[in-house]
């Protein structure tokens, strides 16, 4: 890569870039595992290609509005950081560059709106609560309106559940062994309350005392992926400010959250606070690997045989190698048969915003994952990410399936609690859809 500044002059975001892209050596291996590579089949659709058109437009030779189409279609899933030999930082590279050109760029009035519209509601819960509610009003005029509105709408459920105030602490039961603080997330509060509810249950029955920092927000997971780092900055820091680090984790439920915050160091590093953020970032885990470096009380035995399927959420199973924690969880679970799901680790097209921002690449591979989990004749369907779980019912839905998609630790709390409401799930779904 040409630089017009020498490489020591280079911002700490700037030497991540060349690194990134530096160290691909353009082997293809990454193509198979790209989504919009397997839906469009064009090169600059794959992480290949784009590293390509990203070097030409740094280095000047190609212009921003030639490159933007292609960067833009990527989902950011990291699928080809786990296929890749040589390490390449792809994740890094895509997140920089895409802060470099929003600086850059200039959006449609549709684009800007929507893009406001999200930025203001969906990291605050009670914001998103409201708009969802103006926005299920708007659904017999959706064919008006932009494809990213109209996706949204399709996306929200016919009523959100009640609104449900978190504990400041809750504390384990018998002997506690563990402390830990509790990332509440953002739309999960809004969309799916019982999901933070299962979780405090499970973790206070395996003796974790949990502490819920009053005043969090947003993990900056969506404006990072974005391009619009100083805000996503500015959320990290105020969760530096706010969460105690004297724990033993910073526990989160959501996949998404989780890979946000352990990419601080590299938001903070150049700037004030980056010690803290390393420290922050050393602690943040998911909650599926907290309890099994813990050990999990193993539950009673379901009443009757279950079978669920597992979908390995993007930025669990590729920006944090989480992919056998969830599982095990499951799988200590008496009478419950883990099912084997093709492609499990290939995007369901949910990817933060992606679904909102490209829905026809969003809505084929959500189709696509539908079809997978059918495949399997399972009861019902485990993921560890908010967005995923939504993404995953609603096009099971656009089947003609009624399939439960759960949170993997509301499977585990439903099994603390009996499993009947496990045992009682509908017969499996027939195999060999499609």
């Amino acid at each position: 890569m040409q630089h017009t500044i020498p490489v020591d002059q280079l911002t700490p975001q700037g030497r991540a870039m060349v690194r990134a892209i530096e160290s691909c050596v353009h082997c293809g291996l990454c193509l198979a595992a790209c989504p919009t590579y397997r839906v469009l089949g064009e090169e600059m659709d794959s992480p290949r290609g784009r590293i390509v058109l990203m070097k030409l437009a740094l280095e000047g030779d190609l212009g921003l509005e030639q490159t933007l189409p292609f960067v833009d279609r990527c989902l950011g899933c990291l699928g080809c950081v786990t296929a890749c030999p040589s390490g390449v930082a792809y994740g890094d590279l895509v997140s920089h560059f895409r802060a470099h050109a929003e600086e850059r760029r200039s959006r449609p009035l549709v684009d800007r709106a929507q893009r406001w519209l999200v930025r203001e509601t969906l990291p605050a819960a009670s914001r998103f609560r409201t708009a969802a509610r103006l926005g299920s009003l708007s659904r017999p005029i959706s064919s008006l309106l932009p494809p990213g509105i109209r996706t949204m709408l399709d996306l929200l459920p016919d009523h959100l559940p009640a609104a449900l105030s978190l504990p400041e602490i809750v504390a384990a039961e018998g002997t506690r062994r563990a402390r830990v603080a509790f990332v509440a997330g953002c739309v999960q509060q809004a969309m799916a309350p019982q999901i933070n509810w299962a979780t405090l249950r499970v973790l206070a029955r395996n003796g974790v005392e949990v502490v819920l920092p009053q005043g969090q927000g947003c993990c900056g997971a969506l404006m990072l992926h974005t391009g619009e780092v100083d805000r996503a900055r500015d959320q990290a820091l105020h969760n530096l400010r706010v969460f105690p680090t004297d724990v033993d984790a910073i526990v989160t439920n959501a996949a998404g959250c989780g890979s946000a915050m352990r990419e601080y160091p590299g938001l903070f590093e150049g700037y004030p606070f980056a010690a803290e953020a390393k420290t922050f970032a050393r602690l943040a885990m998911d909650v599926s690997v907290f309890l099994e470096d813990l050990g999990v009380i193993e539950p009673p035995p379901l009443p009757r045989p279950v079978k669920i399927a597992y979908h390995d959420a993007c930025h669990l199973a590729h920006a944090q190698k989480v992919t056998e924690a969830p599982r095990n969880l499951l799988r200590h679970i008496p009478h419950l048969t883990l099912m084997d799901l093709a492609e499990s680790d290939l995007c369901c097209g949910s990817a933060g915003t992606y679904n909102l921002e490209q829905p026809e690449i969003a809505a084929t591979l959500g189709q696509r994952k539908a079809e997978n989990i059918l495949r399997a004749g399972s009861h019902a369907v485990a993921a560890g990410n908010i967005g995923c779980i939504v993404q995953i019912r609603n096009h099971l839905e656009r089947l003609g399936m009624q399939m439960p998609v759960f949170h993997t630790i509301e499977i585990l709390d439903l099994a603390y609690e009996g499993g009947l409401a496990l045992a009682s799930l509908p017969p499996l779904a027939a195999p060999g859809v499609g």
